[in-house]
């Protein structure tokens, strides 16, 4: 039986956590009673650490002791055209399907957005902060601010606060796009 630890594994973790919870190499050391010298050669890829130093480790940096020695795996997410959780809007031909909820490291949400000419689809500002971004894929659309929208054909990007009224007016049948609300 193999008792050596995954040690490339555990420095990425150790690198990747310390880096998610905001703590420097001394505090993550304090808290989890080990010397800095130890956790500064832990995420180098050294050493042999045991299973109480990586216990102490993952209390000290709120994580699963897992997520230190079996990293997570990212699924292949496919979502067909059609498909999806998707949302109408009341007041104009619009719908909007999510295609990817905000993972915890993140602070975004992805949607696939279908529109037909004719009543726009007016937002009011979100929280602070807020970003929305749009590529255009089909048709043409006026996007953004809701006083100064601009006209997108097919590859055109567009970003704008979306803690103001903004707009999606589709100009053409059939217009598509991908947007990307990214949150503060």
């Amino acid at each position: 039986m193999s008792t050596s630890a995954p040690l490339e594994t555990i420095a990425h973790a150790l690198r990747r956590e310390r880096a998610r919870v905001g703590l420097s190499l001394s505090e993550t050391a304090r808290r989890a009673g080990i010397a800095k010298s130890t956790l500064s050669q832990l995420e180098s890829g050294a050493g042999n650490p045991s299973v109480e130093t990586l216990w102490a480790l993952s209390l000290a940096l709120d994580t699963p002791f897992s997520r230190l020695v079996d990293p997570p795996v990212t699924p292949v997410t496919v979502i067909r055209a059609g498909q999806g959780p998707a949302v109408a809007s009341e007041t104009s031909d619009y719908v909007a399907t999510l295609l990817s909820a905000s993972p915890p490291q993140a602070r975004r949400d992805l949607y696939r957005i279908c529109a037909e000419p004719g009543e726009p689809r007016d937002s009011a500002a979100h929280m602070p902060g807020v970003v929305e971004h749009v590529v255009l894929c089909t048709g043409r659309a006026l996007v953004g601010a809701a006083q100064e929208p601009v006209e997108l054909r097919p590859g055109d990007y567009v970003s704008y606060p979306g803690d103001a009224p903004h707009t999606f007016r589709a100009l053409e049948p059939d217009t598509t796009a991908v947007l990307l609300s990214e949150h503060p």
